[in-house]
């Protein structure tokens, strides 16, 4: 079986080809559609503005999770083992979470090398991407009971499905890579 080796950083000239690129075709589109590069403009604005606002609190509550809680403590909770008590309290914190879905996976990287199992890291993201009790409650009165009841019921068990799937399929030595990282 082949080894996998950890990726060299790439250079600091490197990483900005991406943007780069973007830049290039936003000259473009503002050369034959002003409006609609406008528009665009518009649009990185504000994402950059919600960014600035979400990243920072983020982090803060990181640092308060990794000073308050300890590694043993989430371990007990969440841990290997911990069965349906763990995955109920993942699943749980997934759904209450705030914010956009970018902002749980720094808290899914504490987590995991804090001794959260993959399974249970894998069911917070699902959570937090599906089931946020304020997206089910306007489901629920805009869309109507079964429509967010339905959703809710099939979400669920797809949820453990893949968390399940995944935790099987990564192998033990890429997760400890990704936790070194």
């Amino acid at each position: 079986m082949k080894s996998v080796q950890p990726s060299a950083a790439p250079s600091p000239a490197r990483r900005f080809v991406g943007p780069a690129i973007a830049l290039v075709i936003l000259t473009g589109v503002w050369l034959f559609a002003p409006d609609r590069a406008e528009d665009a403009v518009r649009t990185i604005g504000l994402s950059l503005r919600e960014l600035v606002l979400v990243i920072p609190p983020v982090f803060v509550l990181l640092g308060l999770l990794d000073i308050w809680i300890s590694r043993e403590r989430l371990m007990r909770h969440l841990g290997a083992g911990t069965g349906i008590r763990g995955t109920t309290i993942a699943f749980v914190m997934g759904s209450v979470a705030a914010g956009p879905l970018y902002a749980a996976f720094p808290v899914a990287t504490v987590l995991m090398k804090k001794g959260c199992s993959f399974f249970n890291v894998m069911v917070f993201i699902g959570a937090w991407s599906t089931t946020k009790i304020p997206m089910f409650l306007f489901e629920y009165s805009a869309l109507g009971p079964t429509f967010a009841l339905t959703r809710l019921a099939a979400n669920v068990p797809a949820i453990l499905l893949m968390s399940f799937i995944l935790s099987r399929v990564v192998k033990a030595d890429e997760l400890a890579e990704l936790v070194a990282e």
